[in-house]
């Protein structure tokens, strides 16, 4: 594997583990806030944040590539329930942690006061962009919890396909005295994926398509282009705490920043189908990512 510089300096602050943060910090139930900003205010959150947080550290490293493939109905119902802003609305995606290989299958709802709920199951990694037959009911039980009555649950269960890769770098923080947790995202990357049965131009690396594969963009040969957009220079930042504003959204509204209205799955969508509604994160697309 090829060890890129780190985007991030965090040898000043202090190290935790796995299961340490999983332990003090799980939080599978929790508010999130979303920022874009630039990678030297993110360096500079950090910088701030010296002796009041930890950073994840496993076998050395401080930094982990991910990847995450993103699964929605024909009818793209989990974006437009998104988009326009049903309060019973869901999100699908395998996640991949590349550095390890471990990948889990995940559901998002949301839950009482706007709380996001996640629930997930491992996967073998070859899983990551498809879903089985056991991770089909595995949703649609969690959907027919907070989303949908059982038979719509599975209905839309049975109809998701993959439709949207992403692969970033994140680094993770633990702000212990407040039950909270950080994370950063750099070189994150939209990855489109072709129609069902559409052949893709080369392949754009792990995270999973169809069968496990993504499309690079190019043509040639009939194949379907496949587009690829970045946040460039961004990064996202992600406040994940049991209710209450962390000290590290206090730093970035003193900063000037104020939470965005940013998802991975649906600014990515919109970004690369710009004929799907987005007013919803009209903000982001005309501003921060109007030059990406």
């Amino acid at each position: 594997m090829i060890t890129r510089p780190a985007d991030l300096d965090t040898h000043h602050l202090a190290p935790t583990g796995l299961a340490e943060l999983n332990a003090a910090a799980g939080l599978l139930i929790r508010v999130d806030r979303k920022y874009l900003v630039p990678l030297a205010t993110a360096q500079g959150l950090v910088d701030a944040l010296t002796g009041a947080a930890r950073v994840l550290q496993i076998e050395g490293r401080r930094g982990f590539s991910y990847a995450s493939t993103y699964f929605d109905t024909p009818d793209l119902d989990s974006y437009l329930l998104a988009a326009h802003k049903h309060r019973r609305r869901f999100k699908i995606r395998t996640r991949s942690y590349l550095d390890s290989g471990s990948c889990f299958l995940e559901v998002k709802t949301r839950g009482p006061r706007g709380a996001t709920v996640k629930r997930r199951v491992q996967c073998p990694p070859l899983d990551a962009g498809r879903l089985t037959p056991s991770g089909r009911d595995f949703i649609a039980s969690r959907l027919a919890d907070d989303v949908a009555p059982p038979e719509r649950a599975q209905r839309l269960a049975q109809t998701l396909e993959p439709v949207l890769i992403t692969r970033y770098e994140r680094t993770t923080f633990h702000l212990p005295e407040e039950s909270a947790r950080l994370t950063l995202d750099t070189r994150l990357a939209w990855i489109g994926l072709p129609p069902r049965g559409a052949p893709a131009a080369g392949r754009a690396g792990s995270g999973g398509g169809h069968d496990g594969r993504a499309g690079n963009s190019g043509s040639g040969g009939g194949r379907h282009h496949v587009p690829v957009r970045t946040a460039g220079a961004l990064a996202i930042v992600e406040t994940k705490t049991p209710g209450a504003p962390s000290s590290a959204d206090r730093w970035l509204w003193t900063a000037g920043h104020r939470p965005a209205a940013i998802s991975k799955y649906a600014t990515g969508m919109a970004l690369l189908h710009p004929e799907l509604p987005a007013n919803k994160w009209h903000r982001v697309l005309t501003r921060e990512l109007a030059a990406v």
